[in-house]
């Protein structure tokens, strides 16, 4: 899962602009991203936040994102 993690971590910035839109935002940021870093952390609030952002990142939660890696190269909100 370390691995998963630093995949994502080391991608182009625009791969990960594509990952923050919608419908892909809570597969890769949700499911790929912040759940995998909550079990390695151990972190039960950062596994209960990577399943909301799957079921919510459709929704709402890709704008964040989005914003985040366009103004920090990197996902940022919620990520421990």
């Amino acid at each position: 899962m370390k691995d998963l993690v630093k995949a994502i971590d080391d991608m182009p910035w625009i791969i990960k602009i594509i990952f923050a839109l919608p419908g892909i935002d809570g597969i890769v940021y949700g499911l790929l991203y912040r759940l995998p870093k909550g079990l390695i952390k151990k972190d039960l609030f950062q596994i209960i936040i990577g399943l909301l952002w799957f079921f919510l990142g459709f929704a709402i939660f890709w704008i964040i994102d989005l914003i985040t890696v366009l103004l920090n190269k990197k996902v940022t909100v919620l990520v421990g």
